[in-house]
């Protein structure tokens, strides 16, 4: 026993013991760990980069570049992350038909597991906004008069207080957000396609976006009702009061015109 108790107070006791510790703990790790499910993973993602890689070198690297570092033609593609290329290829505005003023939407010639492989590779280029989960977007359980909120002081200039769209300068517009994947306008709000100021996450938040696409769900909703009637398109105050003053005080003018027409008629006769 003083044997024993002598040796626990070596001064290299509490090493060994430390070092008796770790091994066990890494021979448990090493037995009970995951290790062919994450090699499983890693396996699926470089496949995924490989054959992403052979779609942009046919369908995007004449533009963007052999290593998507972009050309005169277009620009380039790293760190723009997943997200960027789910949106862009998924709405079909790439690859780009022809130069123009805007890439307009259109339907989409990848299947989505090749638009995920593509954006698996650009996304290997450099880090950027990945493809969100559908709770990110869902408008399940929203707030949907804050979301009206942020989009008319946000979002309203160009799209329309109801998203219906708008023209803005040289040929370039804001396209409807009628009819669109809620996961698209995400992606959108992200990345900044175009035209459009992007809102990361530290400028509006993963709930504000999702409060937003739930009030674009519901005002474009075919079961949603204008409470002032006929809505003219939800093109707003403006147009719908240019509307009344052209075609109210026109019929004025023309019920004028006919009274005056006849009270001539009648003083002749």
């Amino acid at each position: 026993m003083k044997k024993l108790s002598a040796r626990r107070r070596h001064p290299l006791a509490a090493v060994v013991v430390l070092l008796f510790a770790l091994a066990v703990t890494g021979g448990l790790y090493a037995a009970f760990a995951p290790a062919d499910t994450a090699k499983a993973d890693d396996t699926a993602q470089s496949l995924a980069i490989e054959e992403g890689k052979k779609l942009y070198s046919v369908g995007c690297a004449s533009c963007h570049g052999t290593g998507g570092q972009g050309t005169s033609d277009g620009p380039s593609l790293v760190g723009v992350g997943s997200a960027a290329v789910d949106f862009q290829v998924a709405t079909g505005r790439m690859p780009l038909q022809q130069q123009g003023a805007q890439a307009p939407r259109k339907k989409a010639i990848y299947s989505q597991a090749e638009i995920d492989q593509l954006a698996a590779y650009i996304a290997s280029l450099g880090a950027g906004p990945s493809v969100p989960e559908k709770s990110q977007y869902s408008p399940d359980g929203a707030d949907i008069a804050k979301g009206g909120e942020l989009f008319r002081t946000n979002c309203a200039q160009c799209h329309n207080f109801t998203g219906k769209g708008g023209a803005l300068s040289n040929g370039k517009y804001a396209p409807s957000l009628e009819d669109v994947n809620p996961k698209h306008i995400y992606e959108a709000m992200q990345t900044g396609p175009q035209n459009m100021p992007s809102f990361p996450d530290t400028t509006m938040s993963q709930k504000n976006k999702k409060d937003i696409i739930a009030y674009l769900d519901t005002v474009n909703s075919s079961k949603s009702e204008s409470p002032g009637g006929l809505e003219l398109g939800g093109l707003g105050p403006v147009s719908e009061g240019l509307f009344a003053w052209i075609f109210g005080l026109g019929a004025l003018i023309a019920v004028a015109i006919w009274v005056a027409a006849h009270t001539a008629k009648a003083k002749k006769s």
